[in-house]
């Protein structure tokens, strides 16, 4: 071989590398709003033997395409999200707790929810909550995983329900978080209405929804809001997939919160409830037609292969039946939605390739066992970290980050270095009760800690594996072990510089017992 033709087949072989090195997997984040662990037809919670255990609500919702979703990946029965839905947002986005970032609750779009809270608590009340909690949500100075993800070289699309932060704040756009492109994102948590004939909510007097942007084509149209939303993120994959480049698609849906409205496609599956419990029904239907709907459109498209979805929900379940605390819409999870109980904060999770086929040199690297089911923890500010993973995408060293990488546990592997825990930090009251909590679990202990209240009442401590229905308080029963995760809930608290209610503007010693 001559010199010429060598320098030739040497650049040959260097562009070659460099285009494989360029490749990069397409990312689907599929979330859904006020989605809890229990509703669907593909049980989350697993039986003694770690398999998938049906419960009666799983009898009552029909996801086709969840269950699809999950023959092909694994799912998690101990996952995570933030009780209430912001937090889980800028969670998701930073990689970290709650309790470090700030964002602690729901931003109200147009005012601090401290000032808010006047209306409905009593002013002493409202005033526990800490005046520096960061209302102002994300920024465009922080690092972001869509952020992350374009200076990679993705296309970023975010289409549906944003609520990073309130009005004229940078975070309200999405754009200035890291997207190439914002459809529907913007401050609020709601839509007005789900109906096209509506025109998603032109003219709503609800000060926590406004008409949903960026869809005027679709106004005056008999269209579902989950549907309209579908279709624009199908239409921007294929833009990307035109521009030959990779796509993170945030595909983050309104349903299926409140307004509880019926979704006339699918009515006619759900009789013999209350018509809000069967409007909402009739939502989590229509949210498993769009997850599948995107399934086809890249196996169409043909790049199912190469294309991770992630499915989760933003915090516990809110099925309309107004019991806070209660055993029911969550069953046989307690409580739902901004609770200190597991239905407020446990979530379904699927992990899944768009299609499975172990000869794809992604999933070579990134393998998912299918049909499987992981006990082990995760949580909504592992994202960051464990997409960074796939994508070959590295995190600023400077970044402090709570997340765990999960790509070990979606191989059937075992990792030593996992930690089974969670810490939700709540200091703000809900719902016409003064919540002011933490919780803290660790393996199958957990212990909320209720700081407005007084005595022995500040305390709860059960053993989930026993009584997943937190109904058994063994605080008294079991005071060193209530020591022990007092101890170690105050030191992630202070690991986090986790800000408190104003009674408690420092975490003192004197709240574990005994010491």
């Amino acid at each position: 071989m001559n010199i010429n033709k060598f320098i030739i087949f040497a650049l040959f072989i260097a562009v070659s590398v460099l285009k494989a090195e360029l490749r990069k997997p397409n990312i689907i984040v599929f979330l859904v709003d006020d989605m809890g662990l229990m509703d669907t037809s593909a049980p989350m919670l697993a039986d003694e033997n770690g398999k998938p255990q049906r419960h009666p609500l799983n009898d009552w919702y029909r996801t086709p395409n969840m269950e699809r979703l999950a023959s092909q990946g694994v799912r998690f029965s101990n996952f995570y999200s933030h009780n209430v839905c912001s937090p889980t947002r800028v969670s998701m986005m930073n990689g970290q707790n709650s309790a470090r970032h700030r964002c602690t609750d729901y931003i109200f779009p147009w005012k601090n929810n401290r000032e808010i809270d006047n209306r409905s608590y009593p002013p002493a009340t409202s005033q526990q909550i800490p005046p520096k909690w960061n209302w102002e949500g994300l920024k465009g100075s922080d690092v972001t995983l869509p952020d992350l993800f374009r200076k990679a070289g993705y296309q970023t699309i975010h289409v549906g329900k944003a609520h990073f932060a309130p009005k004229d704040r940078e975070g309200e756009n999405p754009l200035n978080l890291g997207f190439d492109v914002n459809v529907a994102g913007t401050c609020f948590g709601a839509p007005g209405s789900y109906y096209g004939t509506r025109s998603f909510g032109v003219g709503s007097k609800n000060l926590h929804a406004r008409p949903v942007p960026h869809l005027e084509k679709y106004h005056g149209q008999n269209i579902f809001l989950t549907e309209a939303l579908t279709l624009e993120a199908k239409a921007e994959i294929d833009k990307a997939l035109n521009a030959s480049k990779p796509f993170f698609l945030h595909m983050s849906h309104y349903a299926v919160h409140s307004p509880f409205q019926s979704d006339p496609r699918f009515a006619k599956n759900y009789q013999g409830k209350s018509p809000s419990l069967m409007a909402y029904a009739t939502m989590i239907e229509g949210m498993d037609k769009s997850l599948g709907d995107l399934i086809d459109h890249i196996e169409t498209k043909g790049v199912a292969e190469n294309t991770l979805i992630i499915f989760l929900g933003d915090n516990g379940g809110d099925a309309p039946d107004k019991d806070l605390d209660g055993i029911s819409s969550c069953a046989p999870l307690r409580g739902r939605k901004g609770a200190k109980w597991e239905g407020g904060m446990r979530v379904p999770f699927i992990a899944a390739w768009g299609n499975v086929n172990p000869g794809n040199a992604f999933q070579k690297d990134n393998p998912i066992v299918p049909n499987s089911m992981r006990q082990e923890f995760g949580t909504c500010f592992d994202l960051l970290p464990t997409l960074c993973k796939v994508a070959r995408i590295k995190i600023p060293k400077s970044h402090n980050m709570d997340g765990q990488k999960l790509g070990d546990l979606f191989a059937g592997k075992r990792n030593s270095d996992h930690r089974d825990v969670f810490l939700n930090h709540y200091p703000h009251p809900r719902r016409g009760k003064s919540q002011f909590f933490t919780t803290w679990r660790n393996g199958d202990w957990k212990v909320i800690y209720e700081y407005l209240n007084s005595g022995p009442k500040r305390y709860s401590l059960f053993n989930l594996k026993n009584d997943i229905s937190e109904s058994n308080n063994l605080a008294e029963k079991h005071p060193d072990k209530l020591r022990k995760m007092m101890t170690e809930m105050v030191d992630e608290l202070t690991k986090m510089n986790a800000l408190y209610p104003v009674k408690d503007s420092k975490v003192l010693k004197s709240v574990i017992p005994g010491a």
